[in-house]
């Protein structure tokens, strides 16, 4: 087999780094340990599959932080427009939620990865499965490549391994060794985008309920290490949802997370002295309302009565007789609500892996390492994890095309 490039697992980055690098006429090789390509696509979004978010390159750039700046040449050679041209040109109508989230019209991720197969097969580029890399070295200019079938030499390597997020995907951090070996710095790994574990009984007590608009912090003492605003939902571990998701890797990577405290403000588009007004209207105005009845025109039924509870006020108190300090503790608890953090439901549940191979050692413009040449990366492989949204799938499909354009 007279090969030009291998490119070494078959999730969205590889995928993307092998149409492109095959539809330019490179004789391309696609390795994928599981019996089925692009697993971990086929669940992301709830198995609807986020493709992307609805922003310019600058909005993906700004949501990953300081990261963002090694994306530049990725988004210019392959945008979010891009991506959603080239799904929909294969066939796969896209829809923008309020969220900005992008989803295919269907709901449904295999159509995404069955778009991208038809892509691949159509490319010329061949794709092996049920054949996992068992060594990998350096000869000379060339790599040398054992597989569970085969021994192969080829000039040009992409590595697009993934990182340990969803172990059950065959993500289990494989490349990481090959390249330490090599000599590349490794960022530690961490998951990222997971559940958040918190043992206080009423938060599991209040599982299944959900919140639209919820701003959350992860406090070190009073100082803020992450904050985010978005949807938020209890469960029987904790926390979960977009906001909870998005802080999370402050937890994962803090090295006692148990020291941690969850800030949660329940109803950040209200200020703190216009709620306090509101109660103190309200107990005027409508006195022989329930208190808990007054509270549900701004929070969910159960979530009031967890408060009441706490604030040591019966679910049948009337609104009418509210005194200052009763007002100042119920603000304080719909606004300030603090919470112990127990830690998160690590890889095993986290869609993304925080840390990978530094970025100071590849090259942004092309993707290729800056210590071995004709080496590539593209996708979770590299530090870069971003928050919930489809901008990690983004930089993925970016990334991956950049490689397969230089390979």
């Amino acid at each position: 087999m007279n090969l030009d490039v291998i490119v070494i697992g078959a999730g969205a980055a590889g995928m993307m780094t092998a149409i492109h690098a095959a539809e330019r006429g490179r004789q391309v090789l696609l390795l994928e340990k599981n019996r089925k390509p692009g697993v971990k696509i086929l669940m992301s979004g709830g198995t609807r599959c986020n493709i992307t978010h609805a922003c310019d390159n600058r909005g993906i750039i700004d949501a990953y932080g300081p990261q963002g700046r090694f994306l530049h040449s990725a988004l210019a050679n392959f945008s979010v427009a891009d991506t959603v041209q080239f799904f929909e040109e294969l066939g796969v109508a896209t829809k923008i939620e309020d969220t900005g989230k992008v989803f295919p019209v269907s709901d449904r991720a295999l159509d995404v990865l069955n778009a991208l197969l038809a892509r691949l097969r159509s490319s010329g580029a061949e794709l092996a499965t049920e054949e996992p890399v068992t060594g990998l070295e350096r000869e000379g200019d060339a790599f040398s490549v054992r597989t569970s079938k085969r021994h192969l030499t080829v000039p040009r390597l992409v590595l697009t391994t993934g990182g340990k997020s969803y172990p059950g995907c065959g993500t289990r951090g494989d490349g990481y060794a090959f390249v330490e070996r090599w000599g590349h710095a490794m960022v530690a790994t961490h998951p990222a985008l997971v559940p958040i574990t918190v043992k206080i009984p009423w938060v599991a007590e209040l599982r299944g309920v959900t919140l639209d608009d919820v701003s959350l912090k992860v406090l070190e003492g009073e100082r803020i290490l992450l904050a985010r605003r978005g949807g938020f939902l209890f469960a029987h571990f904790g926390l979960t949802g977009p906001a909870p998701l998005d802080v999370s890797k402050a937890i994962s990577k803090h090295p006692q997370p148990r020291s941690l405290t969850l800030e949660i403000d329940f109803l950040p588009a209200r200020k703190e002295a216009d709620l306090d007004e509101f109660l103190k209207s309200q107990s005027l105005a409508m006195g022989k309302k329930q208190l808990a009845t007054v509270l549900a025109e701004l929070l969910p039924r159960r979530l009031v009565d967890s408060i009441l509870a706490q604030a040591g006020h019966p679910l049948d108190r009337k609104a009418a007789g509210l005194t200052k300090p009763d007002r100042q503790i119920l603000v304080a608890m719909m606004k300030r609500q603090r919470l112990p953090v127990e830690g998160t439901l690590g890889f095993e549940k986290a869609e993304v892996t925080t840390g990978g191979v530094s970025l100071d050692e590849v090259d942004s413009r092309d993707m290729q390492s800056k210590l071995v040449p004709n080496l590539y990366f593209a996708g979770e492989i590299l530090d870069l994890d971003g928050p919930i949204g489809g901008y990690n799938f983004q930089a993925a499909w970016s990334t991956g095309w950049l490689a397969g354009r230089y390979v």
